[in-house]
């Protein structure tokens, strides 16, 4: 089938629009670009499916690539045949492609080559192609002292491992056996001996057995981790009752070999045989595949929650262009402190230390008071770093002994700040300026506008995956990287404030463009209107066109250069002024109005009704932020520590991390708390993200601390029972086959797990 018709089917769409999707992208577009700015030529392909589409194009490409490169190596060994041919075109899997691809694959001299160098291949067809003759008798006419072929076992056994081979490379039999065990095989790990104090974070896993098909990524990726470690000790067994699977299984190899009776000496010979081919060849590769497949597997769910997770943060509500605080607290070292302008750009910092061993408490609140005073800041943004709290309750009494300081404190997420105040970046920007210092500013800009600064972070320093370092990390980077530039490009990005880190996202830019926009800008001055970008060093017309609609210029020239409307198509809205009489001004906001005009008026040969549409609905909220509204967390005073919580406490927390097993709070005491899935309503719930988002604020109950082990267990039902399974789940040993195992690792133990 042809790749194009083979996406359509899957997307459930016609034909013409992946080949107009296909066309595109392979002219350089981006899906950004192509589902926002071209839905006429793809009949309205969202972002969703033409992400697919890229991903599924790249998939059949490497396939059909594969396949040539193997139809040309079986051809060079003059063993091509037509129906092998026509099995090899059909072959919609890089799996079945290597399965068929495995007798001709070049490999090592195994058993069975060296039999068939000996000349025992005759006898290995003689004994399957003949039932009725005796293996031992025919046999004898094999002996042959010069191969080493001293006597009948000799002979017998060469031919054995000839057909054992060629068992085990039957594409038909390994597709059965493989679907068989995977539907039926348990996955079992079990600790390394010796190693009982380095596993003690894999305790849960000590004893560990579940169906293969089953099990959950975070759990196969632990497993994984704790044997590559050297830790634990995996194994697949091909069921429940293993002796009685195995034999089966031998017996399906038989069966395919056409040995249904063994009265015979032949058909009894060639059910050993197939025993042992099962055995010795074709369990031993299905047990290597199918662990494969159950990584593999686990690996893309792992990335699709981290790209989930990163992209709720990146969309996390900005508190917007105030005068910002930042404060990255410390204890011994102090606690830096930054102030920025409502655009980001640094205005003072300094150092102060509140908590012990100096316990400068009140030099420390006069000295925040004077620099909150002198740049009029309106918030003040604490990392949730170690001091925290303490930090937190500092600027509280600052609030109560200058009441006359109107700001508003906000605790935010500090993952990647340090990662971010120690690169290269940051050494630019800030080359005079101490580390701890960058980081402060880093905190006051991620409240300012979340997606601005987290994209200046590499996204697997942001800590919201699960086994992030566990997974292809080539895979991972791409889905990260997808993530943000659909992020970057739905919110739009003001190409007068922007920092060469986030232009590089846009549709289009590269890293180096995106740094000759900066410098640009420095040494011209603001854009006023879009045509300006086309002077910009190596912003060509293609890469103009490509980005042109997603950059914003407030306060320009244009009014539409502030908006999502392409430039493309201002004359679309230029024939609106000429035919209702109301200049551009008019326009913009009048929701009304603008809805009572016809779309379809407007269309023409290159703008359809999607276009227009979009036009209209522009014109009604230019440059429109899909982001939420700001909210801020507001943690229970005097609950700072974990020793703090008491069962049934209610609190306010925000969703750090969001796994397949739940969803991780931080409730203001250093150590998430854990929702688990079946406390996060009070009906089922399929997935944690069909509930909560990471950045989200919530409010839970605390059913249950285990103070030794720094597990919090919280629950959003509206009624939570303290008698519920997450009480009691980690005293679980073996989780039953099939059922839901034991509790995973929590958010802290994911990343010390590293």
């Amino acid at each position: 089938m042809d790749l194009i018709q083979r996406i359509a089917e899957e997307l459930a769409v016609n034909i013409k629009q992946i080949e107009a999707a296909v066309t595109l992208l392979d002219e350089g577009a981006t899906v950004p670009f192509i589902s926002r700015y071209r839905k006429e030529i793809t009949g309205g392909l969202d972002d969703i499916q033409l992400r697919q589409l890229d991903e599924r194009l790249n998939y059949l490409r490497e396939l059909n690539s594969r396949r040539e490169t193997i139809l040309e190596s079986i051809t060079s060994q003059g063993k091509l045949t037509a129906e092998l041919e026509q099995k090899i075109a059909q072959a919609d899997t890089k799996t079945l492609l290597e399965d068929l691809y495995l007798p001709y694959k070049p490999k090592r001299r195994t058993k069975a080559q060296i039999a068939k160098e000996a000349g025992l291949e005759p006898l290995a067809n003689a004994i399957f192609n003949d039932r009725s003759v005796v293996p031992e008798q025919i046999a004898l006419n094999y002996i042959n002292t010069e191969k080493n072929i001293n006597d009948v076992t000799a002979a017998l056994d060469g031919a054995k491992q000839i057909i054992m081979e060629r068992i085990s490379e039957d594409a038909d039999l390994l597709a059965v056996l493989r679907e068989r065990i995977w539907n039926a095989g348990i996955m079992h790990s079990t600790l390394v001996k010796g190693k009982e104090i380095e596993a003690a974070k894999f305790k849960d896993y000590f004893a560990y057995q579940e169906a293969i098909n089953k099990i959950p990524s975070h759990r196969a990726l632990a497993i994984f981790r704790g044997r590559n470690e050297d830790l634990l000790s995996i194994s697949l067994k091909p069921g429940l009752d293993e002796k009685a699977e195995h034999q089966l299984c031998a017996q399906l190899v038989a069966h395919h070999i056409n040995v249904t009776d063994t009265s015979s000496p032949a058909d009894a010979w060639l059910a050993e045989v197939a025993r042992l081919g099962w055995k010795i060849k074709l369990f031993t590769r299905i047990d290597l595949d199918l662990k494969l497949r159950l990584r593999e597997a686990a690996e893309l769910e792992a990335i699709r929650v981290f790209s989930s997770n990163l992209k709720d943060l990146l969309l996390a509500a900005p508190a917007g262009p105030k005068a910002t605080m930042g404060l990255d607290p410390g204890i011994r070292t102090g606690v830096k402190v930054a102030v920025v302008d409502p655009t980001g750009k640094l205005l003072d910092f300094d150092t102060i230390y509140p908590h012990p061993p100096k316990n400068q408490w009140d030099a420390s609140i006069n000295s925040l008071a004077k620099l909150i005073q002198k740049h009029q800041v309106d918030l003040v943004s604490i990392g949730n770093g170690t001091g925290s709290r303490e930090t937190d309750q500092l600027v509280a009494d600052l609030m109560k002994q200058h009441n006359n300081l109107k700001f508003q404190k906000v605790m935010v997420s500090e993952a990647g700040a340090s990662v971010y105040s120690a690169s290269e970046l940051a050494t630019k920007e800030f080359p005079e300026l101490d580390v701890t210092i960058r980081g402060a500013i880093s905190i006051a800009r991620r409240l300012q506008d979340p997606l601005a600064e987290l994209v200046k972070i590499e996204p697997k320093s942001i800590g919201v995956g699960q086994y992030q370092h566990d997974v292809n990390q080539v895979q991972l980077s791409h889905s990260l990287e997808t993530v943000i530039e659909d992020c970057v490009n739905a919110v739009g990005v003001d190409v007068n404030t922007a920092s060469a880190s986030l232009l590089k996202q846009v549709s289009g830019l590269s890293a180096s463009v995106g740094e000759n926009i900066v410098a640009f800008r420095n040494e011209n001055g603001p854009f006023n209107d879009r045509k300006q970008l086309k002077k910009v060093p190596r912003l060509g017309e293609k890469a103009y066109e490509q980005a042109a609609g997603f950059l914003r210029i407030m306060s320009g020239k244009n009014p539409l250069d502030a908006s999502a409307v392409h430039p493309e198509a201002y004359p679309i809205v230029n024939a609106i002024i000429e035919e209702t009489g109301k200049p551009i001004a008019e326009l913009i906001g009048q929701s009304s109005f603008l809805r009572s005009l016809t779309a379809a008026n407007y269309t023409n040969e290159k703008f359809g009704l999607p276009t227009v549409k979009d036009i209209l609905q522009e014109l009604e909220k230019p440059g429109r932020d899909p982001r939420p509204e700001f909210k801020s967390v507001q943690f229970k005073e005097g609950i700072e520590k974990i020793s703090d919580l008491k069962e049934g406490m209610m609190l306010e927390g925000v969703i750090t991390n969001v796994a397949n097993f739940g969803a991780f709070v931080d409730i203001g005491v250093h150590q998430d708390g854990l929702v688990h899935i079946s406390h996060l309503a009070d009906s089922f719930v399929k997935d944690p993200r069909d509930v909560v988002k990471t950045g989200e604020t919530v409010k839970v109950k605390v059913i249950e601390v285990d103070i030794p082990r720094k597990r919090i267990a919280l629950s959003m039902k509206r009624n939570a029972d303290e008698t519920s399974a997450v009480k009691g789940i980690s005293k679980k040993k073996t989780p039953a086959v099939g059922k839901r195992g034991n509790r995973p690792l929590n958010n802290r133990e994911i990343h010390k797990v590293h």
